[in-house]
This record gives structure tokens, C-alpha cells and sequence, in this order.
């Protein structure tokens, strides 16, 4: 018993502590951010999105901060109403991250 209750404040643990590594960031954090050279910009990133699927739109973005590495969340629909979520290294625009939502 000692040891599932010792194995369950660990997990708990780990659990919290990824979670505090990624931070949400605001418009204002964004555009500083941008404005320093820091991350590319917001349509330089969504035009590599939308060319990994043509007639997508994109229905939500998000810029996180994960890790000490910036990560633009992209979800997109495309034109038979898949939805697919992307993530890309805010500073270089590469795609990190490119999957079919189910």
C-alpha cells in the first residue's frame, strides 16, 4: 500500500510539474516577442500551416511557451471537415507537430 501511495505522489508530481512548463502567452507578450526578432511572424506561420493543407481554415491559434522553446498551436479544418492540429517552432517556422484530429 505504501508503495501505490508513494507511486501516486509521484505521478501526481510529474503531472503538475509538466504542466508548469508550458505557459500560455498573451497578444501583448506575442507582439513584444515579435517586435525583438525573437519569433516569426503570425502569418509566416499560418501560411506553412495552410500549405501542408490547401482550402484549410484555420479555426484557433495559440503561443505557448514550452520548455523554454516558443510553440505556435494551430487548429485547422480543411475542406471535407477534418480537423487537424498543428504545432510549429515559433522561431524558426519549422512544423513540429502535424496530425489529424478523430
Amino acid at each position: 500500500m505504501k508503495t501505490l501511495t508513494a507511486l501516486s505522489i509521484v505521478s501526481l508530481f510529474g503531472l503538475t510539474a509538466s504542466i508548469a512548463h508550458a505557459r500560455d502567452l498573451g497578444p501583448d507578450e506575442a507582439l513584444r516577442l515579435h517586435d525583438a526578432g525573437t519569433i516569426v511572424s503570425f502569418e509566416k506561420l499560418n501560411t506553412t500551416a495552410l500549405a501542408r493543407h490547401p482550402g484549410s481554415e484555420i479555426t484557433d491559434t495559440e503561443l505557448e511557451e514550452q520548455y523554454g522553446k516558443y510553440i505556435y498551436q494551430i487548429e485547422m479544418r480543411d475542406p471535407q471537415g477534418q480537423e487537424w492540429d498543428l504545432e510549429l517552432n515559433a522561431v524558426t517556422g519549422q512544423v513540429l507537430r502535424d496530425h489529424q484530429d478523430k
